[in-house]
């Protein structure tokens, strides 16, 4: 076999052999991956299968021994330490690698980290020598750029890849039996967005490490007010390697797997861990003037102020929909327009403006948000179509003379905000073509009064244009990604700037006491959001900070004052939750991130000395960012220099990027990817099927235990042992008896062709081990499929009869405050208005308060609380493709308990499981239709397995078949 090169690659860093081997555990049944279906499942094997499983085996364990002997890298040690302190992150990387080998091998560190983080240091220690990263102005530094270019070297370290990430990458020659140790730093402001900070962290190290760790961190004075942890590669092994601790001000997130926690399987060495892990948190807050924390002769003061009333908006949606938006581009955005058109609240004024080659308006002026102008907004956007040029010039004028008119005319409501969108996914074709002529026209028109938000769809517009059109204007831009989810990016946008709090805000702090603030303007604070100003003290500054911040709300002036006293300010813990000089440090990142922002939109003569000043500060706190690059020096008879710049937002770069990184945050739920389906997939998680003999008809189900009673066989589709059998409502029902039988010992029957899995999955208490068989004759547009007050669930879902599958299913939670929308591309869960989208088939582990939500890779997202009713969507593609309902621990529901699988059993609840005959027609609501055996319908849409639903509940069903 061929030496492979070896990849190092950490968190970001992960050394790993680059071709991957085939296992015969991708073919085993784990009959253990839900507690107790071992016992339930065994099935005899063959004594050949046996022999020859162990065969493949130990050729594997060879395999496997002889390629880590011919790469040799080994990474021994990679740990990944954050503190999070008032909202500023210090993240430190650290692998370290032996050679095994007995030849020199290339091991290269690769890691991800956020957009938003700086690079503050890069070192390599090898053979006890230290080769330090240094950070230089970028001119300085691009003469050894522009020389390793000419060499033919890859002389970039840092590109950008996904939605949020960049990647880092550095290789080096290792001698035999040299160790090395990579080393980086990053450092970042989390942002609040939609009511939450956001930590995102990248795991890779694709192999297996014997001492793996994560160390997380949190101190924020206020008081953490809300913590959760969310995962792509957590699994119920991993699960017991997580700890989560949490005081009033601190929190510690530790993860340190062991070597066996890490692997696939006991077959296979690869590790399950390649992903992101996400910390997300907010802090307590009042109606107040915010909070002042001083630290080392540096503030930082945090403006959010709970309680205040949302300002009416005036919003204009100037739409693209030229040639270039049309087909699924244009289909998401009259998607995403009709769900905004949904979200506007009545006292909200609103218009729309289309624009190819000519721009229109729906309406002459500015209407109401009322019922029926929004009902007719979303019939005019449902038929927007794609054809033509783009006139971006005259399509923003016309929206600023929309807004204009209506101040003049005096339409618009007192204290109301107006709000420009813009959205559009290419350079001006038609009309003014030239990108400086329309910011200078756009800006004239606005003349400050209004913001302008800018959309770029895609990568065929000039995101530097649209950024400048927007923050000439006071508002921001934003990329929209090409993929499934883009309409929720959209959405998401929205919910962002749908709600604003006050206008022309301002801080004022004592002239003697502060010194080199950042921004202490901003033209307008939105719910959820969160204004950030910093400074450095005078030597001579007063013992108390006092500040003072006005703003407008509704036409009324509105101020806010708050004072800290240095003396008073609680002492910072210990180091293990800050670092040192972190508030300067944090004064000096905001400062240069906003003299960036400041540079895009400045003048030609203010340019030069905002990029001085940035520059200054970069290099002054090593920094890498646009302005500066960093020189990683490697040992002597390597390459000697590489060099790593910070990417920026450009019009070509990642065209095809990838779903699972989103701003919108629209996380993918893993990378790993199976050769079976979603059906197989489960299936081999619980074992192999057999038969449940449905009367005259050729659905094979089993029931391998007649005394698991509770377990539903479904090839393809198994439920595990506590339960999951099912119900359907579809506004008729028909029901009929089937009795399980169990296979012929050793025999594994072949799935029907006509097999379909139920589309509602229900473990009902009792004894019976009868079932009915229940049809759906026709449904009605959405349904209440269940409602437990009690419990705080409510699940809706709209039941196709022709396709004979849901289109869509809703769980709707009341605490947490959250809403699980599953639909067959993908499921968006939503809390705070913040919407997440997790595509099918992948890995998903997060914890909440009161909630954890998984995922695994056969598409089974189950949301459970320790006391309430486990609740499981499954996308299922087998036949009869498509979504399907699993409930479980059904005997926590209450007796209240409505909706049509309330009100089946309560229909029903005069029988009894074991003597009563099944109801008659007379004594079930109008949506069932009940009979005896043997089945009428041989060839059900969707068959129905039902026991008694709540105690003293029965399904009247005759003792049959023991």
């Amino acid at each position: 076999m061929e030496e492979q090169p070896i990849q190092g690659r950490s968190s970001h860093c992960a050394l790993s052999y680059r071709e991957r081997h085939w296992s015969p555990a991708t073919l085993n049944w784990n009959r253990n991956s839900l507690p107790g279906a071992g016992a339930a499942m065994k099935t005899p094997a063959p004594a050949w299968t046996c022999g020859l499983a162990l065969v493949l085996l130990l050729l594997l364990a060879v395999l496997q021994t002889t390629t880590a002997q011919k790469n040799g890298i080994d990474i021994y040690s990679l740990t990944v330490d954050s503190k999070v302190s008032s909202r500023f992150a210090h993240t430190v990387v650290t692998s370290r690698v032996v050679n095994k080998a007995d030849t020199m091998q290339e091991a290269t560190f690769q890691m991800e980290l956020p957009k938003k983080a700086f690079i503050t240091n890069f070192s390599m220690i090898i053979d006890g020598v230290t080769y330090p990263g240094n950070i230089k102005e970028k001119a300085a530094a691009q003469e050894q750029y522009s020389a390793a270019v000419a060499r033919g070297e890859s002389a970039g370290l840092v590109k950008a890849t996904g939605r949020k990430m960049e990647q880092f990458q550095v290789s080096v020659s290792v001698a035999p039996a040299a160790k090395v140790t990579f080393e980086l730093v990053y450092e970042e402001l989390l942002k609040r967005r939609l009511g939450v900070y956001e930590l995102l962290l990248k795991v890779q190290p694709q192999q297996v490490v014997k001492h793996l760790q994560m160390d997380i961190h949190i101190f924020e004075p206020q008081g953490i007010s809300f913590l959760e942890t969310e995962s792509t590669f957590m699994t119920s092994e991993l699960e017991n390697a997580l700890t989560t601790s949490q005081t009033q001000t601190k929190a510690h997130i530790l993860f340190k797997p062991t070597l066996s926690q890490q692997q696939k399987s006991l077959e296979q060495q690869d590790t399950v861990i390649n992903g992101n892990f996400i910390v997300r948190y907010d802090v307590n807050r009042t109606l107040s003037g915010g909070s002042i924390q001083i630290e080392n002769g540096y503030f930082v003061h945090y403006f959010a102020p709970e309680g205040l009333p949302t300002i009416p908006k005036n919003v204009i949606f100037v739409i693209d929909k030229s040639g270039s938006m049309r087909g699924k581009k244009i289909q998401q955005t009259r998607e995403a327009l009709i769900k905004i058109l949904d979200d506007l609240s009545p006292k909200d004024q609103f218009n729309l403006v289309p624009f190819s080659e000519e721009a229109t308006q729906w309406k002459p002026s500015l209407v109401p948000a009322s019922a029926e102008n929004v009902k007719e907004a979303r019939t005019y956007a449902a038929g927007i179509q794609a054809q033509g040029g783009t006139n971006i010039n005259s399509a923003m004028l016309m929206a600023v003379q929309l807004l204009e008119r209506a101040t003049r005319e005096e339409l618009l409501p007192s204290g109301s905000v107006s709000l420009i969108i813009l959205l559009t996914d290419g350079d001006p074709t038609v009309g003014e073509t030239s990108p400086e002529k329309i910011q200078r026209n756009v800006q004239d028109a606005i003349g400050g009064q209004y913001s302008l938000f800018c959309l770029g769809f895609g990568f065929d517009v000039s995101y530097a244009f649209l950024e400048r059109l927007a923050l000439d204007n006071g508002g921001l831009a934003r990329r929209i990604y090409e993929d499934s989810d883009s309409a929720l990016q959209l959405e998401d946008f929205y919910q962002e700037v749908a709600n604003p709090l006050l206008t022309a805000v301002a801080f004022e702090y004592p002239s003697n006491a502060v010194e080199d603030v950042t921004q202490d303007n901003f033209r307008l604070l939105f719910k959820g959001s969160e204004m950030v100003v910093a400074g450095k003290l005078r030597d001579q500054s007063p013992d108390v900070l006092s500040a003072k911040i006005s703003g407008q709300l509704l036409m009324q002036n509105i101020t806010f004052q708050t004072e800290s006293g240095m003396a008073e300010q609680e002492e910072f813990p210990s180091p293990k939750y800050i670092f040192y000089n972190f508030m300067e440090r944090l004064w000096a990142f905001l400062t240069i991130q906003q003299l960036l922002e400041q540079i895009v939109s400045a003048s030609d003569t203010e340019k030069q000395a905002l990029k001085t000043r940035a520059l200054g500060l970069s290099l002054n706190y090593s920094f890498v960012t646009p302005l500066t690059s960093m020189v990683v020096t490697k040992p002597e008879g390597q390459e000697q220099s590489q060099v790593a710049e910070k990417p920026v937002e450009n019009k070509n770069r990642h065209r095809n990027v990838p779903l699972g990184h989103g701003v919108f945050r629209y996380h993918s739920m893993g990378n790993r990817r199976s050769g079976m389906t979603a059906a197989e997939n489960f299936s081999s998680r619980l074992g192999p099927p057999g038969p449940l003999h449905h009367r005259h008809s050729s659905y094979p189900f089993s029931n391998p235990n007649p005394r698991l009673t509770d377990m539903l066989l479904v090839p393809g589709l198994l439920s595990d042992p506590s339960g999951f059998d099912g119900v359907l409502h579809g506004m008729d029902l028909m029901i009929t008896e089937t009795i399980s039988t169990s296979p012929p010992s050793g025999k594994l029957p072949a799935p029907s062709a006509l097999t379909q899995a139920p589309s509602v999955i229900l473990p009902l208490p009792g004894q019976s081990v009868d079932r009915l068989c229940v049809d759906i004759k026709h449904s009605q547009g959405p349904m209440n499929l269940l409602s437990d007050p009690d419990q705080g669930i409510e699940v809706t879902g709209h039941y196709e009869i022709e396709k004979a599958q849901f289109s869509w299913i809703k769980v709707t939670f009341r605490n947490p405050q959250l809403q699980v929308h599953a639909t067959p591309e993908h499921v968006v869960v939503t809390q705070n208005r913040r919407s997440s989208a997790y595509k099918w088939k992948n890995t998903l582990f997060s914890v909440m308060p009161g909630l954890k939500m998984t995922e695994d890779k056969a598409g089974l997202l189950l949301l459970s609380s320790p006391d309430k009713v486990t609740i499981g969507l499954l996308f299922w593609d087998g036949p009869g493709q498509g979504l399907r309902l699993l409930l479980r621990d059904t005997d926590r529901f209450s007796r209240h308990i409505s909706g049509t699988l309330g009100m089946l059993p309560m229909a029903l609840r005069s029988g009894h499981p074991q003597k009563s005959p099944l109801p008659s027609n007379k004594q079930c609501p109008e949506f069932l239709c009940v009979s005896q055996p043997p089945c009428l319908y041989p060839l059900l849409i969707h068959p129905l397995f039902l026991r008694p639903v709540l105690p003293g509940c029965a399904l009247g069903a005759p003792n049959r078949g023991r």
